[in-house]
């Protein structure tokens, strides 16, 4: 099969053609027909994780996917050849991934079956950003009538991070250049805050003068955390995807801060899927790449800027 794949750690991510995996008992084997792009990836291809992760070479990128059950292991009760399904297939342990024609996942696993009328390329870019999106509303228990600040919310974790504090009451306060400023608005934001025009907490304390309740960081560095963080109310929540809180000095100041680690799960996708098939959530594709652009596609995801997300096509 035709694979997106490296073989050691730095490689420059190649075209490969491996052998087609075989599902074990309680697994699935799914056809993919895209495959969705995000940051760890390429951190899993640069080997920023090699001290966690114990992979064999080739090691197939990629995580989210969407396709058809092409076949199914022993005991394997939930899902069923020929079903549309999309979630989270990355077996590190055994060098597979999304990045291929083929993926395998666990029958119990964070996979599901896809909304009604949802088509592969949309899919394909919803599990590892949303389920981070929800599980980080979730820790934060953002709730009615609460100030919420998206930094880095033009991304794919932003993006459904400033959907889903919108829809439990929240006010959100969304970080965009201007030109993207009206799409957060669609999603859900009710105001939005350009960071390149200047101080963060000079423009949203200029009207929010007593402060804010959470802070959802997608990007930020420990200094700049810490810097955003004095915006925050007593008892306000400060959530990191990219671990750059210091829960202690957040202690010490009355506040609650989070470097946040998910574990995706198919109950998260189940709740996801219902929010879509509601109309109630939405994921912006950014742009569809070739399978055979997968190298193209990571170097710029590495470079930042993402405005949505992407998915390669296979």
């Amino acid at each position: 099969m035709r694979a997106i794949a490296v073989s050691e750690y730095g490689a420059t991510p190649a075209l490969m053609n491996l052998p087609r995996p075989e599902p074990g008992p309680g697994e699935i084997r799914v056809k993919l027909i895209a495959a969705g792009l995000n940051p760890l990836d390429w951190k899993i291809a640069d080997g920023m994780l090699k001290d966690s992760l114990d992979v064999p070479f080739p090691l197939i990128l990629g995580q989210d996917g969407a396709g058809v059950v092409d076949a199914v292991g022993e005991g394997v009760t939930r899902l069923r050849p020929g079903e549309q399904v999309y979630g989270s297939f990355f077996g590190a342990e055994r060098g597979l991934g999304s990045y291929a024609e083929y993926a395998i996942a666990r029958d119990d696993g964070p996979v599901a079956r896809m909304p009604a009328g949802m088509i592969y390329t949309q899919a394909a870019a919803v599990p590892t950003a949303s389920m981070t999106a929800l599980a980080m509303v979730d820790q934060a228990r953002v709730d009615t009538g609460q100030t919420v600040l998206v930094v880095g919310a033009t991304g794919g974790v932003g993006q459904g991070a400033v959907q889903l504090a919108s829809r439990a009451g929240a006010k959100v306060i969304a970080t965009a250049l201007d030109d993207m400023a009206g799409t957060m608005r669609r999603l859900g934001a009710d105001e939005t805050v350009d960071h390149s025009k200047g101080d963060l907490n000079r423009q949203v304390l200029a009207v929010h003068s007593d402060g804010i309740d959470v802070v959802l960081d997608m990007v930020s560095d420990t200094a700049t955390a810490e810097h955003i963080a004095q915006m925050l109310r007593p008892g306000g929540t400060y959530i990191s995807t990219i671990w750059a809180v210091n829960p202690d000095a957040m202690e010490a100041r009355g506040l609650r801060g989070v470097n946040f680690q998910g574990t995706p799960s198919s109950a998260l996708l189940e709740r996801l899927s219902a929010l879509i098939d509601a109309s109630a959530f939405r994921v912006r594709v950014e742009r569809e790449v070739p399978l055979a652009g997968a190298a193209g596609a990571l170097a710029g995801n590495r470079a930042g800027g993402a405005r949505g997300k992407t998915v390669l096509r296979i």
